[in-house]
């Protein structure tokens, strides 16, 4: 009887499937995204640096190893700090001035027939003009100044994100307008309480494309016209060591643009994102 019911013992431990089995520490680690991104990071590092030492040529494509080093020296003597700085500076004023124009715009199109037409007319028409063609005619208008600099990325910003939350707005269910009409909702309140919340995955895209294509024309601008904003941003320091032909410079000038660029993606917006949209289940 007992020889029974330990053959019955083993059949069942044999038939009973393994529910879950806990992962290894590196198969925890690669389910991270941030390990994941890191991993690629130091592929690519690496291709860089095997790709410079098999040129060996600072002059046509320095190692990674020489364009930290240029990146750390320039850092420490103030230099890219103060380019950098100088580059924020403009890039926010721009920015700011953009979003508050784009979201005006946005709220009369939204309460307005006249205002949409108006919105829909103007993005049309300016949306697909690169922003940097506008610098010479700034460069009149403003002259050798911040000013310049400040117009050019305003158009860059103002046309995305007013296209993206017009179409965010526009999104917005019936149900929803319902329930802000029923609470008596009207003008401000009721974008603020219903129109915003509702389309701001959109509105976030916008912002995030705004960011993109404002920091991407100010870089640009500034390696042509850099000067223009008193002593130059990253963008001229970048200009001014490609003709002063140090290559390593120029790529620790690069490299500090795409930090930044990484900074602001991955702690600016990817915080706002999971604040908002993903804690409200908008996104996953």
């Amino acid at each position: 009887m007992s020889t029974a019911r330990i053959i019955m013992r083993d059949v069942g431990a044999i038939a009973t499937p393994e529910v879950e089995r806990k992962l290894a520490w590196y198969e925890q680690a690669w389910e991270s995204g941030f390990v994941r991104k890191l991993a690629i990071l130091l592929v690519l590092a690496l291709i860089w640096e095997a790709y410079g030492r098999y040129l060996n040529d600072a002059l046509l494509f320095p190692t990674l190893t020489e364009s930290f080093k240029a990146l750390g020296d320039r850092i420490a003597d103030g230099v890219l700090l103060m380019r950098a700085w100088a580059s924020i500076k403009v890039l926010v004023m721009g920015y700011a001035i953009g979003v508050v124009l784009a979201f005006t715009l946005t709220i009369i199109a939204i309460n307005t027939r006249i205002g949409s037409d108006f919105l829909e007319t103007m993005t049309a028409m300016f949306s697909p003009l690169p922003a940097i063609a506008l610098l010479p005619l700034a460069l009149i208008w403003f002259g050798l100044g911040n000013g310049s600099l400040v117009f050019i990325l305003v158009h860059s910003v103002l046309w995305p994100v007013a296209l993206n939350t017009h179409s965010g707005f526009r999104g917005v269910s019936q149900t929803l307008r319902m329930v802000g009409r029923n609470c008596d909702l009207r003008g401000l309140r009721y974008v603020f309480k219903i129109l915003i919340p509702a389309a701001f995955p959109s509105i976030l895209s916008g912002l995030k494309i705004g960011w993109a294509f404002t920091w991407r024309t100010l870089i640009a601008a500034e390696l042509v016209f850099g000067v223009s904003s008193g002593q130059g941003g990253l963008g001229w320091f970048i200009f001014e060591n490609r003709n002063l032909l140090d290559i390593p410079n120029v790529f620790a000038g690069l490299l500090t643009v795409i930090l930044i660029g990484l900074v602001v993606e991955n702690l600016v917006f990817r915080t706002l994102e999971k604040r908002t949209v993903v804690r409200w289940g908008m996104q996953n």
